[in-house]
């Protein structure tokens, strides 16, 4: 194997995962910023967005598929599960195929993430509640996504270019 050992290689994916995790529990436990139900800052994908950009598509899937199962698992249910594994995907693909065009910035791909999340997981509560009142939610949550997609955006920015992580992919 090139590059990093099998060893180091997990213990990234590990530490980059627990870190997600806690950013998660962490969000958890403060109350909310504004005061529409549902709308967190989404701390843990700052997480997603490095392991995007440092280590690649797959090695970021890895670490939100196992941040959203284990905190599911851990602080949450199987319909909480539903919601954040539907807006983890989304927004992973959604953030992959920005980034790899080459033409934007870490931000402007976090904000797609933060919307396509808030998207997917309308549609999911839309499926699950059997009605469509929730798209008249969606204006909210395009504003809020933006909003918590700049600052993700930016805190991952700063790390990406600031941790070095010795990774071949």
């Amino acid at each position: 194997m090139r590059g990093a050992s099998k060893a180091k290689r997990i213990a990234y994916l590990s530490v980059i995962t627990a870190l997600a995790m806690v950013l998660s529990y962490l969000e958890s436990l403060f109350p909310p910023l504004v005061a529409v139900p549902g709308v967190k800052v989404g701390l843990a994908n700052i997480a997603v967005v490095f392991a995007l950009y440092k280590l690649g598509f797959s090695q970021a899937c890895t670490v939100s598929v196992l941040r959203v199962f284990l905190v599911s698992v851990l602080f949450g249910s199987a319909v909480s599960l539903s919601y954040s594994g539907a807006g983890a995907v989304v927004s992973l693909l959604g953030m992959f195929f920005l980034k790899r065009t080459g033409v934007f910035s870490v931000p402007a791909v976090s904000i797609s993430g933060a919307v396509l999340h808030n998207l997917a997981q309308t549609a999911i509560a839309c499926i699950m509640l059997d009605t469509s009142v929730l798209k008249y939610y969606i204006p909210v949550l395009l504003l809020t996504g933006i909003a918590a997609g700049v600052v993700i955006g930016l805190v991952a920015a700063v790390l990406i270019e600031r941790v070095d992580v010795q990774w071949e992919q």
